[in-house]
C-alpha cells in the first residue's frame, strides 16, 4: 500500500521522547503529536517540510510529551488536543518537573478533550484517537488505518509496555489497552513508541515479555 500521509519522527528532551510530525502532502496540513521538548527544533522539520499545522496531540499530559506545547501553539496557532482523564496530570506539570528535575515551561490549557473513536482529519485522511489507558487514565494512541500505522505513545514499546507505577497507572488497565484496542489492529501495522524504536503489532504479540497476543 502507497504511503497516504507523510511522518517525521524524532527524539527531543529532556527524556527523549518520540515527537511525531504527520502529514497530508497534498493539502499540507499537519499535526504535530507529542511535541516534549525543543520547540525551535519542532518548528524547523514542521517548516522543512512545508506543513502548517493545524493541531497538536498528546498521547498523554507527562511532562516529557508535554513540554513544548504551548511554544508550538503560540507560533502555529494549532489546537492543544488531550484526554481530559489526563487533565488532572496536566495541572501538575509543574510538581512533575520538580520530581524529575527538569526545568518547567507554564504550559497554556488544553483547546480540545480528545474522545475514543474521535476522528481526526489530517487533509482528507482520518488519525484515529483510541483511549487505551493504563500508563495514565487518559493515555491515547492515535491510528492512521489506510497507513497501518499507531502512534502508541508510553503505551506500547518494543518488547515492553509503559510504566504503572507513576500517577494513575495501572498493569490490568494497561494490559487490557493493549489486547483490546492494539492487538485486534492489523499485525503489519507499524507501532511508533514514545521511547525508543518502532515496533510492528504483529512482532509484539508474538514476542512482548508483558503482553502476549
Amino acid at each position: 500500500m502507497t504511503t497516504t500521509l507523510i511522518r517525521k519522527t524524532f527524539s527531543v528532551p529532556p527524556l527523549g521522547c518520540n515527537c511525531s510530525i504527520i502529514g497530508d502532502p497534498v493539502t499540507k496540513q499537519a499535526v504535530v503529536i507529542d511535541p516534549g521538548g525543543a520547540p525551535e527544533r519542532i518548528l524547523q522539520e514542521v517548516q522543512q517540510l512545508g506543513f502548517t499545522v493545524s493541531r497538536i496531540l498528546h498521547t498523554h499530559a507527562h511532562l516529557d510529551h508535554f513540554l513544548a506545547s504551548s511554544e508550538i501553539k503560540k507560533m502555529t496557532g494549532a489546537a492543544i488536543c488531550l484526554h481530559q482523564d489526563d487533565l488532572e496530570l496536566w495541572k501538575n506539570l509543574e510538581l512533575q518537573c520538580r520530581v524529575f528535575g527538569v526545568s518547567y515551561v507554564p504550559a497554556v490549557p488544553p483547546d480540545h478533550w480528545l474522545a475514543d473513536e474521535e476522528k481526526v482529519m489530517v487533509g482528507q485522511v482520518p488519525i484515529v484517537a483510541l483511549h487505551t489507558p493504563g500508563h495514565t487514565p487518559g493515555s491515547m494512541s492515535f491510528h492512521v488505518p489506510i497507513d497501518k500505522l499507531l502512534l502508541a505513545g508510553d503505551t506500547l514499546f518494543r518488547g515492553s509496555i509503559g510504566r504503572t507505577d507513576l500517577w494513575g497507572g495501572n498493569f490490568e488497565t494497561i494490559e487490557a489497552s493493549i489486547r483490546e484496542r492494539l492487538y485486534t489492529l492489523d499485525e503489519a501495522t507499524t507501532v511508533v513508541t514514545g521511547h525508543g524504536p518502532d515496533t510492528e503489532i504483529g512482532a509484539e504479540k508474538e514476542s512482548n515479555q508483558f503482553v502476549r497476543g
